[in-house]
């Protein structure tokens, strides 16, 4: 991740301007006084850079949960902060070289919004989830024109490679996203889809609750995938196969291909190295048999003003709010200019959204953007108006 040790952190007077890259405001973390956030607009991306005072010296990089789509808008976020403030920097990994020629010419790249607001269904979809070195998903994209292939990935360095090669090949039917592919299920549009690929995913042993697989993430995938689509995990692992196995079969209906050791047209490296040491690879595939209902979601996010005191916001901080279906914690409480500003998880108990509640006098806003329209995040934006209104 791009970072800064800097010697001491300093404050500059708000909103500023440096570089083409705007400073909006300052957040404090109202329990611990070593965390700062600041607000920063590049383009047409906002996001927060945060600020951990440590001894001796300071870090300042970027706020995991808000991070932009460009790698290279967090480069200038950094110096552009660290050149307003004249901070001095003790160590960096951040480049100061311009970004790369192919980069500048990407169109893939895209954010939630571009499909929450207008899903493109004029072309059969195929859907990747966690492409990784992106051989799989190139290749497919090249052998498949009339396909819309649609990449999702959180690591960088896999996405902006994936970005350059999609430029150097011309390949124009290919899109991709940084987000939680099991958030992004939700708001596919119902029988459009016709491959969905979970290959190689984290086996998150000691946290199964991070898996890609499972019971609503297969729901979702029946209900997108087109009579016939298939949803295709390829994994090295033992114990995510039999998981993931328990859980297909668990369908009162359900059509499943079982394979070992099975040649595809493309391998990633990782593969290729698991052959070589003789070692399983095991595939399920299921193909979906019936036609579904389509997707109908009803609702906004809008809110009415707060009534809680500043001190009633701040008294949030680390509290869990269930209820059917889902939940809310407030993760961590700031102070601003204005007013104070929430961290929150919330949503359905196996997908939850992570994001920011900007609160002043006047009004309620989520930073940076709305969450995602689905049933469950609809229902906990429901009941945190109503823990707002006291």
């Amino acid at each position: 991740m791009p970072h800064l040790h800097i010697k001491e952190f300093k404050e500059i007077e708000l909103p500023a301007v440096q570089d083409g890259v705007h400073f909006n405001f300052i957040a404090q973390n109202a329990n611990h006084a070593d965390e700062k956030l600041i607000s920063t607009t590049v383009e047409d991306e906002d996001f927060f850079l945060l600020v951990k005072v440590e001894e001796n010296r300071s870090l300042l990089k970027t706020d995991k949960l808000t991070r932009p789509a460009s790698i290279h808008n967090v480069h200038r976020a950094l110096l552009g902060y660290a050149k307003a403030a004249e901070l001095e920097v003790i160590a960096s990994n951040v480049p100061e070289a311009k970004q790369n020629v192919h980069l500048q010419e990407e169109t893939a790249l895209k954010k939630i919004e571009f499909f929450a607001d207008n899903f493109p269904s004029d072309k059969e979809v195929r859907i990747e989830v966690g492409f990784g070195s992106g051989r799989h998903l190139l290749h497919q994209a090249a052998s498949n024109p009339d396909v819309l292939f649609i990449g999702i990935e959180i690591h960088r360095p896999s996405i902006e490679q994936v970005l350059k090669q999609s430029v150097i090949q011309k390949l124009d039917n290919l899109l991709v996203l940084d987000y939680d592919a099991r958030l992004f299920m939700e708001l596919v549009p119902s029988n459009l889809v016709g491959a969905i690929y979970v290959h190689f995913p984290v086996p998150w042993d000691k946290k199964p609750h991070r898996r890609v697989i499972s019971t609503s993430f297969i729901e979702e995938s029946r209900r997108v995938l087109k009579v016939g689509g298939t949803l295709e995990l390829r994994t090295d692992s033992e114990n995510y196969y039999a998981y993931s196995y328990e859980t297909f079969i668990a369908f009162n209906k359900t059509t499943l291909h079982i394979n070992k050791n099975r040649d595809i047209a493309v391998s990633s490296k990782y593969e290729d190295r698991w052959k070589k040491m003789e070692k399983n690879i095991y595939d399920v595939t299921m193909i979906n048999d019936e036609e579904s209902d389509m997707l109908e979601v009803v609702g906004d996010f809008s809110f009415e003003k707060s009534t809680l005191s500043d001190e009633e916001i701040i008294a949030l901080h680390d509290k869990t709010f269930r209820f059917e279906g889902g939940f809310i914690h407030v993760e961590r409480v700031y102070k601003t200019q204005s007013g104070t500003m929430l961290r929150l998880s919330m949503g359905s108990f196996d997908r939850p959204e992570h994001l920011y509640l900007l609160i002043n006098s006047s009004k309620v806003d989520y930073y940076p953007q709305e969450p995602l329209k689905s049933r469950s995040n609809l229902q906990a934006h429901k009941e945190l108006a109503r823990i707002l209104n006291g």
